[in-house]
């Protein structure tokens, strides 16, 4: 393999993987360096979007797209209701104009099978080489070549290097040295229950198939939807938030039921009956970091949570880390001399946009999902006057974007 026509990937999460077909399909050979000893995503939901569609059909792979679509949940609905009158708020249609408009639907899906999907893409293709147990601790780099150094003193060495090695990558603290991310103080507690196991009747009437429904309160807020696997297998997925200044960071961390429930005493008791379904908890600390101007350096660059980590709330950080793997695609359709200036258009390209998502996605925690008192009257007013295409003018910066090599600044775009 000539070190010329390689690209080196540090990371075979979604980002890595993804961005290792997107490159694979413009003939380049790629290895993807992974510190895990083996490649795995947990079994919990995520959410796509339009943009992300359109993401996922630009990275040159059928096989997934085939995939995705066979598993996918298409919501009807992104709803919002007061957790604490159990009183709905405002919602947003997802069938109908949305996929006119939009140009995709939005959906739910098995993270762990949409990331089998391209696992499975990958070893099935000629050209991607996967390394598991390989942890990349720094970078070297001279004019024509990128070398990626492990922790055990292993070298590779590529045309380029992008780094999707996570919101802790070794690769930017070298590129960018920012030291740990931001606490944001927000604790998430996660559950999964396979439905199969649950009696109807214990069911509640709020619990729709086919839509995603936030409940706000002050302070905090409970997200439910159900996704499927490919085998039809249907699983509710539940998140309870609570804003309650955490002080440092913890990851995947079990906890017991009947401290979940604790937290969220004044939850309607609706919302209260889902949260019970939920058996097996474990609990993070939302972090993310400021937007920064660069994440390249030469022939490397960063994607995903390794350049824009960012909140959940305007739930973009799946869709947007697919947009990065297809601009990188498109832009590196390239010789290996032109990798440096092609990554600089990367990065003059999308970090306007990511920017912009990272900074909606901290106000929409307190503006939409978190307020108390007069603020969340001012919210459900404000909702109540959005008719549905307004609601759609408000994200279609988000939703509607299909060109992810333009580049963008933190202005461009209709509402928040």
């Amino acid at each position: 393999m000539s070190d010329a026509d390689r690209i080196l990937i540090v990371g075979a999460g979604i980002g890595g993987l993804a961005t290792a077909l997107s490159v694979a399909a413009r003939g380049h050979r790629v290895t993807v360096l992974e510190r895990r000893a083996e490649i795995a995503e947990p079994g919990v939901g995520t959410q796509l979007s339009p943009n992300g569609f359109h993401a996922l059909d630009r990275i040159g792979s059928d096989r997934v797209v085939r995939a995705v679509r066979r598993q996918a949940v298409f919501t009807d609905e992104l709803r919002l209701m007061d957790a604490v009158t159990g009183e709905r708020i405002a919602g947003m249609p997802l069938t109908g104009r949305y996929p006119q408009r939009f140009g995709n639907p939005y959906a739910v899906l098995h993270r762990g099978e949409f990331h089998s999907a391209l696992l499975d893409a990958c070893r099935a293709a000629p050209g991607i080489e996967l390394l598991t147990g390989e942890p990349v601790a720094w970078y070297e780099q001279t004019p024509d070549r990128v070398t990626a150094v492990t922790t055990a003193g292993r070298r590779f060495t590529g045309s380029a290097l992008i780094a999707a090695d996570g919101i802790r990558s070794a690769v930017r603290r070298r590129l960018v040295g920012d030291g740990d991310p931001k606490v944001s103080g927000h604790t998430i507690h996660h559950s999964v229950v396979p439905l199969a196991g649950i009696a109807r009747e214990r069911l509640p009437a709020e619990l729709s198939p086919d839509g995603v429904t936030a409940w706000a309160g002050p302070g905090w807020h409970v997200v439910h939807f159900v996704h499927r696997t490919a085998d039809g297998a249907a699983y509710l997925n539940l998140s309870a938030t609570h804003d309650h200044g955490a002080p440092e960071a913890a990851v995947g961390l079990p906890l017991e039921k009947s401290h979940v429930l604790g937290e969220f005493p004044e939850l309607a008791a609706s919302a209260r009956e889902l949260l019970e379904l939920g058996e097996e908890w474990r609990t993070w600390v939302l972090c993310d970091r400021d937007p920064v101007e660069r994440w390249t350096d030469g022939r490397v660059a960063l994607l995903g949570n390794a350049a824009h980590p960012m909140l959940p709330y305007a739930i973009q950080g799946v869709s947007m880390t697919l947009e990065d793997a297809a601009a990188l695609g498109e832009l590196l359709d390239c010789d290996g001399r032109d990798v440096p200036g092609r990554l600089a258009e990367y990065n003059a390209a999308r970090r306007g946009r990511t920017a912009r998502a990272q900074l909606v996605a901290r106000e929409l925690g307190a503006r939409l999902f978190h307020p108390a008192g007069e603020a969340a009257a001012a919210r459900d007013a404000m909702l109540a006057e959005l008719t549905v295409d307004e609601l759609y003018d408000r994200c279609a910066w988000l939703h509607g974007t299909r060109d992810f090599t333009a580049p963008t600044d933190l202005t461009e775009g209709e509402g928040n």
